[in-house]
């Protein structure tokens, strides 16, 4: 069974649900903003995406020297809060209604910008046990998106091409810069990849165009509307493009994709039916009031399943520097191989769910800090079927 569940920021923070087999029975709750701003708030100081005035690195080092993410009992106890604060009771018993009779819900939200850090999947509803636990969880994009009108899915094909852009070269930027390299040899290696310095957007753009999934590990940036997200690739100055150079190097933003790069008539990027980006804060379109980013950039595209992140993603050199005792074991290209894996899968939803899950019950048994909420629970999919299988059908990607 599947669960709608939205969030909007009004004065106070109104939650509806409905679910899909029940279309004309929503449900809607308002809940005061003061019994949930001092969690939100706290949850924001807790990652490693920069808070108002602070920088990139400045939001590291407080999420990493001093934050919950990296202490097992306070993160536990935020992460319960978190769920008390914006589970309704009702939704809850609802939930367990279903799980009574073996049936796992699929819970799709669709966050409010106040709400858009929530690590729905790493929610603490009980002792031991995290919302992945016990629901499938993903992202519903607004209907405005996944059902516009000129929209078309992309096929996919499980035997077809995969574009994998790893840790591409940015021009002027030395690999100790705030965009050089995210990954180190080991990890490229891992992957089976090397950094290139000709991944530009003239090469993507005409890989996408037969592809059946991208994966794309590097940097994203946010700017200052939805739009204007930047994915960092091996692009020069003079590349054409909507955005303005930095020195050497012009990004690629979600604008560029939706519309095109180039100048004159407006020629839509082709997106392939399966898109992961594994970068800091690439799923940051719900932050905005316009859903606009470059998740949406890809479901207008083509895209049926979009896998980003929440956050800004630490490197294992920054775990390593910052984190007291911080195990060698590498944590973002084992993050990467299994978004990677999710998306091979029939139903990437239900694959990427499956791993968090396992890293949970690591994290609650034993809490060892690479399996800490800081990277898997930042990971999140956006599922948008075609406008056709959408409307009217009730069906998740679980069947239910």
């Amino acid at each position: 069974m599947t669960v709608q569940l939205k969030l909007v920021d009004a004065g106070d923070l109104y939650v509806s649900w409905r679910w899909e087999h029940e279309p004309a029975e929503p449900r809607v709750v308002a809940v005061p903003r003061d019994l949930v701003h001092a969690t939100l708030t706290e949850w924001a100081e807790a990652v490693p995406s920069p808070l108002p005035g602070e920088t990139a690195d400045q939001a590291l080092r407080r999420a990493l020297t001093r934050g919950p993410l990296v202490d097992h009992d306070r993160e536990r106890d935020l992460a319960t809060r978190l769920a008390r604060a914006l589970i309704p009771h009702r939704l809850a018993v609802e939930l367990n209604a279903f799980l009574g009779r073996g049936i796992r819900p699929h819970l799709r939200v669709q966050p409010s910008p106040s709400t858009a850090l929530v690590p729905w999947e790493a929610l603490r509803i009980d002792d031991g046990l995290r919302a992945v636990h016990d629901a499938t969880i993903s992202v519903l994009p607004p209907a405005t998106v996944g059902n516009a009108a000129a929209r078309r899915v992309s096929p996919f094909d499980p035997q077809g091409t995969v574009v994998a852009v790893l840790d591409p070269v940015v021009p002027g930027f030395a690999d100790h810069s705030g965009l050089g390299s995210v990954l180190g040899p080991a990890d490229l290696a891992a992957l089976g990849g090397t950094r290139r310095d000709d991944l530009d957007r003239d090469h993507l753009e005409r890989a996408l165009a037969t592809a059946s999934r991208l994966l794309y590990v590097g940097h994203v940036t946010t700017g200052e509307h939805g739009l204007d997200a930047r994915l960092h690739l091996s692009c020069t100055a003079d590349t054409e493009g909507r955005a303005a150079p930095i020195g050497a190097h012009r990004p690629l933003t979600a604008a560029d994709i939706v519309l095109g790069h180039r100048a004159g008539p407006v020629r839509p990027w082709r997106i392939p039916a399966r898109v992961a980006l594994v970068a800091c804060e690439s799923g940051g379109d719900v932050r905005f009031a316009e859903p606009s980013g470059l998740v949406t950039a890809m479901v207008h595209g083509g895209a049926e399943h979009v896998t980003a992140t929440r956050w800004t993603l630490p490197t294992d050199e920054g775990l390593r520097r910052l984190v007291p005792g911080f195990p060698p074991t590498p944590v973002l290209a084992p993050t990467v191989l299994a978004v990677d894996a999710a998306h091979r899968a029939p139903d990437p939803v239900t694959a990427l769910n499956e791993w968090q899950r396992a890293a949970a019950t690591r994290w609650e048994d034993t809490g060892d800090l690479t399996w800490s909420p800081l990277v898997w629970a930042a990971c999140t999919t956006t599922w948008a079927p075609s406008p056709r299988r959408a409307v009217g059908t009730g069906r998740g990607p679980d069947g239910a």
